[in-house]
């Protein structure tokens, strides 16, 4: 009698039993859903006390019986138990190699059709467009472009583009500037220079996200810095021992190149690369002050001398002295 009432109490304390006919099954008999395949924490999604479990031994569309109840719920598929179980690691999406080489295609494909097109078509626009131009460009949408860019993990591909886009317009510059006599040359320098200067005084303000977030923190570079290096590498220094011997000639000769054309050129120049006014230095100390080292008094006659000379050049070249009848009387002693 006592071995039979132990058989009824051997269910636990839930009465997690088998519904039908008196076969029960014991929890060391119940298995739980085997864990999914991608390796992460089950956490959300119901309770413990309300998760499903299988019977032992059966197959994967087996029943499941409810914990708390004992009742039986509805069979399920294969893909059911798959989402359940992705359903509980947190809300992360686990890809394989594939998927993720997927997305990433997917990522730089919408990057080429749908972004790179409008940055590359407003660049056009601000590249050496004439002063007298009024070319219409939306600076918002430019910037929202290159924010979805960065944000997207584009950046090195957004620097990459912009950077080849604008060797490709100061190859094309160069080239056009070596086709030109000499003559022009000093004019059609300087031309180029004020125009690309301009351009970047648009280019590098609308691109400050990808300059503070991708330049200055993982290349420790400015992007400015980095254009002008562009202009200075292609453009400048191919020229320069040609423009050089200009510049020197057409100093030597005052009046021979507008002096406003004369001061942006070697100003310019300066800006681009301070050691070249090594190779002149008596032409950028006419433009760039502190060039030579600080006046000493043991050389202040030649430095008077040298002003002599230079009111004489002028004088000989047909430029007047000035009114001299209005200087004072004592000037005259």
């Amino acid at each position: 009698m006592e071995a039979a009432m132990e058989d009824d109490v051997k269910d636990d304390h839930n009465h997690n039993y088998c519904g039908s006919g008196s076969s029960k099954v014991q929890m060391s008999d119940l298995t739980t859903v085997p864990p999914p395949a991608c390796p992460a924490a089950v956490s959300g999604g119901e309770p413990k006390s309300r998760q499903g479990r299988l019977w032992s031994g059966g197959s994967v569309g087996s029943r499941f019986m409810d914990s708390d109840t004992g009742s039986e719920s509805s069979e399920v598929s294969e893909a059911d138990l798959t989402l359940t179980a992705a359903a509980n690691t947190e809300g992360k999406l686990c890809l394989g190699s594939s998927s993720k080489f997927l997305l990433n295609a997917m990522a730089v494909e919408d990057y080429r059709k749908n972004h790179w097109p409008n940055l590359e078509e407003a660049i056009d626009r601000l590249l050496f467009q004439n002063p007298s131009d009024h070319t219409s460009v939306s600076y918002a949408q430019i910037y929202g472009y290159i924010y979805k860019c960065v944000c997207q993990q584009h950046s090195e591909l957004l620097y990459s583009d912009l950077t080849s886009k604008i060797t490709d317009r100061l190859l094309l510059v160069s080239s056009q500037l070596q086709c030109c006599p000499a003559e022009n040359l000093i004019e059609n320098f300087n031309v180029a220079l004020t125009q690309y200067t301009a351009s970047l005084e648009c280019i590098v303000p609308v691109f400050i996200y990808l300059n503070k977030f991708y330049i200055e923190s993982k290349l420790n570079r400015d992007l400015k810095d980095d254009l002008m290096k562009l202009f200075a590498d292609l453009v400048a220094e191919r020229h320069l021992s040609t423009l050089m011997p200009l510049l020197i000639e057409a100093h030597s000769m005052p009046f021979h190149v507008q002096p406003s054309t004369m001061a942006s050129v070697v100003k310019g120049l300066y800006s681009l690369r301070p050691e070249w006014a090594q190779l002149a230095p008596e032409l950028f100390s006419g433009f760039i002050p502190q060039i030579y080292p600080p006046a000493v008094e043991s050389e202040l006659p030649d430095y008077a001398d040298h002003d002599r000379k230079l009111q004489m050049e002028l004088f000989m070249n047909g430029f007047p002295r000035g009114d001299q009848s209005r200087k004072r009387a004592s000037e005259d002693s």
